[in-house]
Formats: structure tokens, C-alpha cells, sequence
């Protein structure tokens, strides 16, 4: 379904991709792991023909983007991470927007747009203005454009950025229950989101492809050189039971997995931050927290390293 090939972008004097090469089958869900700046935005933005490669060639159900961009276009749904909205229209009349810039058949505007609506959850707000809504149901606005023209694979850059524990779960659901219909890339750099939605995984750090694994396996990446390990005591944490084990990946991205109700980000962070500048000579902040079932049950704190 999607073929890219020694993909090469470069701007100027920096090389954002490096050769990279990979394959993906119709009804597969790829995640591109990565922390910012890896290149993850700039090859989804190369697949939907936004923007043309270097050297390289990327094929999308047989077509080259660069030498069929039309073809390729009405493949392809896309959803960068800042979701192309026009704030002052409703939802609907926005989604009809989309779909005659998408050339849909004027016989299937209506149905399609139902269709998204539904599929979207935004029976209730499709009356709405957009700028009036939510972050969680713009974000459901920008997944709905993606899908207006029934297409055959889906581009999802930061899917879930910015959205609260439950938004979160619900797109991620969303996403999931696409899969076997419509081939999907999308694009995190945290490590949990990933390992819950996708099947497959490209880590990708400074335009390089580091690996192509399962998602089952991921953790792996977690371990031994290639990351800083530690024990959170109770006197780190007063308020965990019991001790934490956390593996710190070098190029400052990780997830760490909390079983209890009762612990609070500000004392994780307190004495952990310390250790781990301590020992390894970096610096890392909290960015996400992540409530994996809404109830507080299990938590997923999302930390980087500071340069």
C-alpha cells in the first residue's frame, strides 16, 4: 500500500531524512515513534505530496507521489498536528467545505458527511461553530476532514496532542477501530500512546531509522545501553507503597507506568528529577500525564530531557 525507498529530505545544509526505507500493507496501523525534531512530521508530510523529497521515492498504491500528486491526494486522509480548521464555520458546513475541495461527488457529500459525523461522535456539535468548541471535538473536526473522502489510508500527525486523559482514550479507540479498514500512520513521541494503538512501529531519531519492530516488543528499547535505569523508594515518592522501577531512554523520550491511585506527579518528580540529573548529567521535565482508563488506576507520566 505504501512504499518509501532510500528517502532523503534535506533543508539547506540539514538533513531531516537519511535514506530511510520501509513498507506498509493495506489495513496495518504504523506508529512513528520519536522525539521532536526526528523527522516523523517531515515523512508524513513527503507521503501526502505536501511537501517533494530530495532524493528518494515513495509510492502510494502503485502511484509516485511526485509524478502522480492527484492520484496519490485521493488516497490519502490527512490530519496534521494543528488540525486545518476554519474557526468562524460550523462543522457542517465546514465538512461540505472539505468534501468539495476533495472533489467528492456531489451525490455523496451528504451521505459522507453523516457518515464522519458518526463515526466522529459529532452528532451533537455538528450545528456548532467550531471555534466554540472543545479542544477534543476540534480535534474530532480535524479527524473527520481526513475522512470525508472515504479514503483508503489515513495520516495522523500527533493525533492526541493537547487533549485530556479522556479525549485521549477516545481518539485513541477511534483510531483503533479503523484498523482492517484503512491503512493508518501515525505519528507520538510518547512511547504508551504507540504500544496501545499501533501494530507495527518505526522509531526514527535524526532522520535515521533506528528500528522496525512490533509493538509488542517495544519495551525492550527501554532496557540495558539504552537506557538510564532507576528505583523510586518511598522516600522518593511518599505516597507509592512501594518501589518504582523507571527506564529513561538517552534521547529523552519515555513512559513510565504507575499502578496506584494515590500518587501525585509533584512528589515523583521531586527527588527523581535530581537522581536522574545526577547520574546521567541531564535534565528532564514533565510534559504529559496520561490517566490510561480514566479512574486514576493507572497512570502514565510523560517526561523529556531538557538541552
Amino acid at each position: 500500500m505504501i512504499e518509501v525507498r532510500n528517502l532523503v529530505k534535506n533543508y539547506g545544509a540539514i538533513r531531516a531524512l537519511d535514506d530511510i526505507s520501509f513498507t506498509l500493507n493495506k489495513g496495518e496501523i504504523l506508529g512513528f515513534l520519536g522525539p521532536n525534531g526526528a523527522g516523523k512530521t517531515t515523512t508524513m508530510r513527503i507521503i501526502t505530496g505536501f511537501i517533494s523529497p530530495s532524493s528518494g521515492t515513495v509510492k502510494v498504491a502503485g502511484y509516485d507521489v511526485v509524478e502522480h500528486p492527484i492520484q496519490v491526494k485521493k488516497k490519502i486522509g490527512y490530519l496534521p498536528e494543528t488540525p486545518p480548521l476554519y474557526n468562524e464555520m460550523t462543522v457542517s458546513k465546514y465538512l461540505k467545505y472539505v468534501a468539495e475541495l476533495k472533489d467528492v461527488h456531489k451525490d455523496k457529500i451528504s451521505s459522507n458527511i453523516d457518515k464522519v459525523v458518526e463515526l466522529c461522535g459529532l452528532k451533537d456539535v455538528k450545528d456548532r461553530i467550531i471555534g466554540n468548541l472543545s479542544k477534543g471535538f476540534k480535534q474530532r473536526t480535524g479527524l473527520a476532514q481526513a475522512l470525508i473522502n472515504d479514503p483508503e489510508i489515513l495520516i495522523l500527525d500527533e493525533p492526541t496532542s493537547g487533549l485530556d486523559p479522556k479525549q485521549i482514550i477516545e481518539i485513541r479507540n477511534l483510531i483503533k477501530s479503523l484498523a482492517g479498514e484503512r491503512t493508518v500512520i501515525l505519528s507520538s513521541h510518547i512511547l504508551p500512546e504507540i504500544q496501545m494503538t499501533c501494530e507495527s512501529v518505526i522509531i526514527l531519531n535524526k532522520g535515521k531509522i533506528v528500528s522496525v519492530d512490533h509493538q509488542k516488543n517495544l519495551s525492550k528499547y527501554l532496557t540495558g545501553n539504552n537506557s538510564y535505569e532507576m528505583t523510586l523508594t518511598k522516600a522518593d515518592c511518599p505516597s507509592f507503597t512501594s518501589p518504582i522501577v523507571w527506564s529513561i531512554d538517552k534521547q529523552g523520550m519515555f513512559g513510565l507506568k504507575i499502578v496506584d491511585p494515590g500518587v501525585k506527579a509533584k512528589s515523583v518528580t521531586q527527588g527523581y528529577l535530581m537522581r536522574v540529573a545526577n547520574q546521567t548529567g541531564n535534565s528532564f521535565q514533565l510534559i504529559d500525564i496520561i490517566d490510561v482508563a480514566g479512574q486514576k488506576k493507572e497512570i502514565i507520566y510523560q517526561f523529556e530531557k531538557i538541552n
